[in-house]
Formats: structure tokens, sequence, C-alpha cells
């Protein structure tokens, strides 16, 4: 940990978000939190497993009262590495987004090859803040446009990580070219997914930074403004005050 918040600090990372993935892991993920002022954490249990502790909406209200959880999540859908009769995965998600509701704390949502439920079930339980919810962030986002547009429809932010810089990545650049600056957030996806230079290897958050210089370039604008909005658009979305840690 020394050496990777070293390097955050050497990059301009002040903040780092560390995202949880199932119960049993949680107490880790809020030691850390609770270790570092300018680590933060959320509670969830990621659609990919299966096999884990089924969180209820007291168990996510009550492990996400905390000053240093600022967020529901990472939920969703997930069809492609999961087959089969997946309602478990839907009322999974339900009873996520219903704690954000509960809790005013916004959603950390992954989507894959599932979309169109994604977007119906954010829509159907009021997720976002067009619905009286707390909105959140489409995380490690890789669909298209339409589901973007919708996305931001309801209030929520599009994050783009390593995967935007790959040169495969032209579907996803395009997407990245449209969504406004004032939608867009950055991330890493540690230890997964290192952008280009770095691709191939283990991720890690100070390498955030050549997310934003990518999207600078691919839109035409300094790397100071991208970190800048990114950077506002973070504190607004988890209701931090910038100057509440002495990061």
């Amino acid at each position: 940990m020394p050496e990777v918040l070293a390097k955050m600090a050497q990059n301009q990372v002040t903040h780092a978000l560390c995202v949880s993935v199932d119960l049993p892991d949680f107490p880790q993920v809020l030691q850390l939190a609770e270790t570092y002022p300018h680590i933060y954490a959320s509670v969830g249990v990621h659609p990919d497993y299966e096999d884990t502790p089924e969180p209820s909406v007291d168990d996510l209200i009550r492990l996400s009262d905390h000053p240093k959880i600022i967020a529901i999540g990472e939920t969703g859908l997930d069809y492609y590495r999961l087959q089969g009769d997946l309602e478990w995965q839907r009322e999974r998600f339900r009873r996520h987004i219903r704690a954000s509701r509960a809790t005013g704390k916004p959603l950390i949502i992954h989507t894959r090859a599932a979309s169109e439920d994604t977007i119906r079930i954010m829509q159907e339980e009021g997720a976002g803040t067009d619905a009286g919810g707390a909105g959140g962030v489409m995380h490690c986002f890789t669909e298209s446009l339409a589901v973007a547009e919708a996305a931001i429809a309801m209030g929520f932010y599009i994050s783009f990580s390593g995967i935007v810089t790959f040169k495969s990545a032209k579907e996803l650049q395009a997407v990245a070219l449209a969504v406004p600056l004032s939608s867009t957030l950055i991330e890493t996806d540690s230890p997964y997914l290192a952008p280009v230079p770095h691709r191939g290897k283990m991720n890690e958050p100070a390498w955030v930074m050549h997310v934003g210089e990518f999207l600078a370039n691919l839109k035409g604008v300094p790397a100071s403004e991208v970190a800048q909005q990114t950077t506002d658009n973070f504190f607004n979305l988890f209701k931090l005050a910038k100057d509440q840690t002495h990061a």
C-alpha cells in the first residue's frame, strides 16, 4: 500500500474509491477506507458472484451507514460471464437500487451484454435522480452511445477505464467523444484493464492519469480540463467536500 499511495501522489491522483464485490471481503475494503483519509469505499455484491452470501436491502443499508462508505455497489447485470436463469441477478440488482434510494448513496453499476435489462430495471426501480433516486455511475463503460444517453438522462455519470485507450476500442472511443465532460468519470478498475502504455500489467490507481490524458487528446482539450472536470464530478456525485481530507 505505501508504494501504491506514493505512486498515486506522484501522478496527482488525490483520492481513490475501493469497490466492494462481495460481503465476505467487505471488512477489508472498509478497513482500507478507515485507515487512509483519502480512500473511500462502497458496499455491494457483484453480479458475477453467484455462490456468495446474498445481501438483503437491510444488510446493505446497515453496512453503508458509515461516513467512508460513499456508494452502493458494484451491482448490475452480467449476461456475458453467466448463463441460464439469471433472475437472481436481477433481484439482487433491484435490492441494491432500493438500498441506494433508502440511503441516498449513489450506485456503481456494472452492465455487460445486458444493457436493455439494466436500463429497464434502473427505470422501474427509480434509480435515477430524475425519479428521486441517488443516481450513480455506469462503471467501466463499454456499451453504446444510446445506453450512455439513457443513463445520463437518469442523472448517471459514464465512467471510462483503460479500455478506452486500447487501439481496438474504436467504437468506445466514439462514445467517449460524444459523452460531455460534465457527465464523464475516469477510473482504473484496478487491478484489471491497465491502460496504454501499461497494458497487460497489473493496474493501479496512479494510472488513471493515462485515461484522462487519452480522453483529453481524443476531445482536443487540455489534460488539466479533463482532470478538473472529472474530479469535480467525483466530488459532486459522491457528495464529498473537497477539503474534508488532508489529501
